[in-house]
This record gives structure tokens, sequence and C-alpha cells, in this order.
């Protein structure tokens, strides 16, 4: 395989088995899906009116399970501005909604001399051990990333996180699509629950950024939470080798697995 995705027609792409889940091999991780959706989000704004804008938010509603099958991502803009719009994205499979992505985006200007941040650094990733998340879950996707992680303690990790394989075959891909290929990983990086025990699914997933990413490698400094009525929350504050760029929050849907 080559990359996540092939594409098949204007708006319509293939998975490879790159894709495949870790809760379930016969659906797609939802991660690359995730990638692809920005990544159609910012073609079409490129489109339309070129690269004067730049995503600071971006949020996903995950309708359900995808099979490993062809999936139609169509774009459209729901607040047009000339300085900030919202733009919708869903990505179906055989006419049925999967994803629900929006995005804002808004206008650069420049704030270099405003620069700053409380949010703390975490270690390089010379610091960090190789892992591999495949020892703890299945499926193809989990198997296409390159990890550096060091536990501090269940529910809580560092990890640098580098794709072996493109989003998208034969086409360039942004530093930025290229991370929200990644972001979905953070809910299997830290273990507070045993996945063979009890599951423990995001139904969302939304990503708010205050520097564009650079680099390869993207840090994940997160944590898992989990509460008394069968939800849980994982958070992550994103790196790149400069420092914090932005967070990531996952809500998450806690169901203890009949034995």
């Amino acid at each position: 395989m080559s990359a996540y995705f092939e594409r098949v027609a204007a708006a319509s792409f293939r998975p490879t088995s790159a894709v495949q889940g870790a809760w379930s091999t016969a659906e797609q991780h939802i991660a690359p899906a995730l990638g692809l959706i920005a990544h159609a989000i910012e073609r079409d704004h490129v489109a339309r009116r070129g690269r004067d804008l730049q995503l600071g938010r971006i949020s996903y509603d995950i309708l359900g399970t995808i099979p490993i099958e062809r999936v139609d991502v169509e774009v459209r803009v729901l607040r047009p501005g000339r300085t900030i719009e919202l733009v919708e994205a869903v990505l179906s499979h055989a006419g049925r909604a999967a994803v629900i992505a929006r995005a804002w985006l808004m206008q650069s200007a420049d704030t270099r001399g405003l620069v700053g941040s409380a949010l703390p650094a975490m270690p390089g990733r010379g610091q960090l051990d190789p892992w591999e998340m495949g020892d703890h879950w299945q499926g193809g996707a989990v198997r296409s990333v390159e990890f550096r992680r060091r536990q501090r303690e269940p529910g809580h990790a560092w990890a640098w996180l580098r794709p072996r394989l493109p989003l998208l075959a034969g086409e360039p891909i942004s530093p930025l699509s290229r991370l929200l290929g990644l972001v979905d990983f953070a809910n299997g990086l830290t273990l507070r629950l045993v996945p063979t025990e009890v599951a423990f699914p995001n139904v969302d997933l939304t990503c708010h950024l205050f520097g564009a990413p650079e680099g390869e490698w993207i840090g994940f400094d997160t944590t898992v939470s989990i509460g008394p009525t069968g939800l849980g929350l994982t958070d992550t504050v994103l790196h790149d080798d400069r420092g914090p760029i932005g967070t990531v929050q996952q809500i998450l849907t806690v169901r203890p697995l009949e034995g």
C-alpha cells in the first residue's frame, strides 16, 4: 500500500488496508478519514479564494462506523465572509453521512510580537522511547504510524507521532491535514482501561490551533479521564518542535464489555 486513500473521482476516495480500525479490522480507523476531510476543506478553500484564511478550529461529529469501502466528501460554505468563514464537510458512505465536520477559517495577521503560552512544554522525541501501538491495539492504522512515548501514569502520557504513509496517493498534503490525520490516535495513547474489557470510543473530536504545525512529527501531551456515569474525556495539548500549538478534546462513551 502506498497511502491511506486513493482518489477515484473528484469527491470520492477508496481506502486501503492501512485504514483498518483498532476496534474492528472490518471498519475504518477514523483518524485517516479526519485528515481526508481536512484536505478536502483546504482544497475547496484554495479553489475558491486562494489561501487568504487559516483554520483555527475544526470539530468532527462521528455518526457511526465506516466499512473499508469507497467514501465521498462534500464541502459547502455555511457562513461566508471576507475575514472569517464557517465551512461544513460531510464524509459519507453509500449515501449515508458518517462524519460531519465544521471548520472556522479566519484571517491571518502578524502577531509575532505577541507570541506566548502558559501551556507546559513536553519532552522532545529524542527523550522518549520507541513504542508500538500495535502491541495494544489491532488493525493496520495503528501500525502505519511511528510512535515515541513515555507513560507518566495510566491515563497520562507524552508521545510523538509521525505517519509512515501519505494520506492520499499522488497528492501533496499540507502539514495541517497531516496533523489532523493523526489527532484521533490520542484516545489510544495512554490506557486507563483495558480495551478487551471496556470499550471507550469517541463520538467527536474538536481541535483548536493557535499555531500552524511545522515538521513531520507532532507531540501529544494526553490525559484520559473517566467519570462515574459512562462518560470519558481524552484531552491533548499538541506540540511541534517549537512548543505547544493547540489542543484536542474527544468525548468518550464508556461501555464495559460482557465476558
